[in-house]
């Protein structure tokens, strides 16, 4: 396998033949009923926790064989204290075993030593319970993404950077124009690829890639250009409103440069109108089958 997290990263694509990574996001209330049930006489936490990473781990099984990627987001396994942190590490291990790039969803942001001490926990060297990138907020500026950068390279990780988020309040400080009448989302554009260039791989892309949201279409196009050699992680598709099409224009023509994530649209499809009635295993395989093909017709029709 390739050292450099975006060649490994493309190569994985190419194996699967979408650019779609499955978000964990696993929210107790929406579990299914059965599952629920099976862990209730636990003791005190130990049952919601135990229901957590059964599912999890469950979907890291069911979508595998369809996707090339995998988000787990950390809050809803922080939530449950240092049990849940342990399903979390479960999940991700477990990930690895499957072939799988996963991608923690993390989003650390600080300065210094203490970005530096985030960095190594989150991206330690040859740790099987350590994701291959996380997400990091670089709105305190440089110094609170070089220390990320620089763990990322000395362990073959990667990071993705946010830029232009697919949550309405973002237009509230994102979006506000500076004297040169640039937005705020395009000098963070510029930033991201300026310390990333250093890093680039066989593939020409960097191992510093950004987070651009499904729901900002036009934002995405202008940032596609500022950022010629990132990855481009896209949320927002299936349950925040974004099409297929709202995700293909943040990659290339080419159809390289980005990897759309779709979290409860696939995970908690069993809720679906359209899987209704399914078993959730089934609704969720359907559900991940359905979204790699989605994005890839849609990748592919941008191809000249």
């Amino acid at each position: 396998m390739a050292e450099h997290f975006a060649d490994r990263l493309l190569a994985a694509i190419e194996r699967k033949g979408s650019p779609v990574c499955v978000g964990l996001d696993p929210v107790l209330d929406r579990l299914p009923e059965a599952l629920r049930r099976k862990f209730a006489t636990f003791t005190g936490e130990a049952g919601r926790v135990a229901a957590v990473r059964s599912f999890c781990l469950e979907v890291l099984e069911l979508v595998a064989p369809y996707v090339p990627a995998v988000k787990p987001q950390s809050a809803y396994f922080e939530v449950f204290g240092s049990a849940g942190v342990a399903a979390y590490e479960a999940c991700v291990a477990r990930a690895h075993e499957l072939g799988l790039v996963v991608i923690g969803d993390v989003k650390r942001n600080d300065i210094g030593s203490t970005a530096a001490a985030y960095a190594e926990g989150h991206l330690k060297v040859g740790a099987a319970s350590c994701p291959d990138a996380v997400t990091v907020n670089g709105y305190l500026g440089s110094d609170g993404i070089k220390p990320f950068i620089e763990q990322a390279t000395s362990a073959g990780k990667g990071l993705f950077v946010l830029v232009r988020t697919s949550n309405p309040s973002a237009r509230e400080l994102q979006d506000l124009a500076t004297q040169d009448g640039r937005k705020v989302y395009e000098h963070m554009a510029s930033l991201v690829a300026s310390l990333g260039a250093s890093s680039v791989g066989a593939c020409g892309y960097s191992h510093v890639g950004a987070v651009v949201g499904a729901t900002v279409p036009d934002e995405a196009r202008a940032l596609r250009d500022l950022m010629p050699q990132q990855i481009v992680l896209v949320p927002g598709y299936g349950a925040q409103g974004g099409t297929a099409d709202d995700a293909a224009v943040s990659f290339k023509p080419d159809g390289t440069g980005g990897i759309v994530n779709a979290s409860r649209s696939v995970i908690f499809a069993h809720t679906e109108k359209q899987y209704a009635g399914m078993d959730w295993k089934k609704a969720v395989e359907s559900a991940a089958k359905a979204f790699a093909s989605d994005i890839a017709a849609a990748v592919k029709r941008r191809k000249p």
